[in-house]
């Protein structure tokens, strides 16, 4: 296995922008800290899962592949669309509490979220099964990959917080924009320009 490809890829499939991240540094952005770290968890814990799962049925998951990734754009890019809506509509004003930054909204954005989905499809048979088998082995990687996503998750928490005061001056104008980027991030996963 060439390890700098691997990480290379892990990186940047994990670490660039993409829903989840977006919804991190807007978690931060408007309820703080703690509740990103929330939204966090239940996405990195999903994101073990997936990995997992991976791992298991790659096989009979590789057979349905565009059977699922049809369903999965359309499902991600009704999500992110609702997604995008309530960024947009968020009243900075008003304290109320966020029910779409929970640990559940982390958990089950990363199932529909096509770049996770597609990463943890892609990874195993690309870098790890052809050259590793054993059972500790492959759960290496499904640790050693989460922890991957952890970092990153943890990376935009840090970059949402530290840009907050600026983000708080222009809230609306911060909140559009991360909602825009939300919508061009469904139209881009539903398939519709391919």
């Amino acid at each position: 296995m060439n390890l700098i490809f691997f990480l290379l890829y892990c990186a940047l499939m994990i670490i660039t922008p993409g829903p989840t991240n977006i919804m991190i540094l807007t978690t931060v952005h408007n309820y703080g800290v703690k509740k990103a770290l929330e939204f966090s968890i239940g996405a990195s814990f999903a994101f073990f899962i997936l990995l997992s799962a991976s791992v298991i049925f790659n096989s009979l998951l590789m057979t349905y592949l565009p059977n699922i990734i049809v369903v999965l754009q359309i499902i991600g890019a009704i999500y992110m669309l609702y997604l995008a809506y309530q960024i947009f509509k968020i009243d900075k004003s008003k304290k109320e509490e966020n029910l779409f930054s929970s640990f559940k909204t982390g958990f089950f954005m990363q199932f529909i979220n096509p770049k996770p989905v597609l990463f943890t499809l892609t990874v195993f048979p690309s870098f790890i099964l052809p050259y590793y088998k054993s059972f500790w082995e492959l759960s290496f990687f499904v640790v050693f990959i989460t922890f991957i996503a952890c970092s990153a998750f943890l990376l935009w928490i840090l970059f949402g917080n530290i840009l907050k005061s600026f983000m708080d001056k222009y809230n609306t104008l911060a909140n559009n924009i991360m909602a825009i980027f939300l919508v061009l991030c469904a139209i881009a996963i539903s398939g519709i320009f391919n």
